[in-house]
């Protein structure tokens, strides 16, 4: 039985990266698909990088990417109750622009 409030992930359909090369291919005139693919891979590559350095990313009307360091902490497994140690690790975040969440929400 569904949850009236929770949102089920097979509800939606999942846009991959072939998709947007397509998109972008289709858009923009004077472009063959292999260089749409590329763009599309050097715009990844280059998020990908930034982040990996540790920097913030910021896309304006869209959002910013933001690398966040989380220390180590004790946290327990549920099936069990034992006490374990989660290491500390760098974690990915990503807050909506206004004009996303308007745009989300209208």
């Amino acid at each position: 039985m569904n949850t009236p409030n929770k949102t089920r992930t097979d509800d939606f359909r999942t846009m991959t990266k072939a998709e947007i090369v397509e998109n972008v291919y289709e858009r923009i005139g004077g472009f063959s698909k292999k260089e749409a693919a590329e763009v599309v891979e050097l715009v990844f590559d280059t998020i990908k990088e930034t982040l990996e350095r540790g920097e913030k990313i910021k896309i304006s009307g869209f959002g910013n990417f933001l690398v966040r360091q989380k220390n180590s902490r004790i946290g327990r497994n549920p099936q069990t109750g034992e006490e374990i140690t989660i290491s500390a690790r760098r974690v990915l975040t990503f807050k909506p622009s206004q004009v996303l969440k308007n745009s989300l929400n209208p």
